[in-house]
């Protein structure tokens, strides 16, 4: 890993791109966020494939450059390609009580097969 950053961009045709140092193991990173590697004259044209759908490049786009972070990458990701964060108004999840987890007794009418 050198100085110089992992850009990923929309290109001038709206591909999503990768650009900059990206060595074999950024390069499995990328592959597996869903990015295609193709060799040009001038090296590799790393890009996501096309027509998915903007939201679809957001994603995969900003989880590339979240696993790239993890792994000490220097990233710059395009602001246009950024997934927003869930809203403060979204329900969160339901958390379970103490009571949901106490034993509970068997509802009446209901047997148990006897020992013989």
């Amino acid at each position: 890993m050198n100085g110089e950053p992992i850009r990923i961009i929309r290109g001038r045709g709206g591909q999503v791109e990768a650009e900059g140092a990206v060595d074999a193991f950024a390069a499995s990173v990328l592959a597996r966020a869903g990015f295609d590697t193709y060799p040009t004259l001038r090296g590799v044209w790393i890009r996501l494939p096309f027509d998915l759908g903007r939201t679809w490049e957001n994603e995969h786009a900003s989880w590339a450059a979240e696993m790239l972070t993890a792994a000490r990458y220097h990233v710059d990701l395009d602001q246009d390609l950024r997934v927003a964060p869930p809203s403060a108004s979204a329900p969160s999840a339901q958390r379970r009580t103490k009571a949901a987890m106490t034993v509970q007794t068997a509802p009446p009418g209901a047997s148990r097969r006897q020992r013989r």
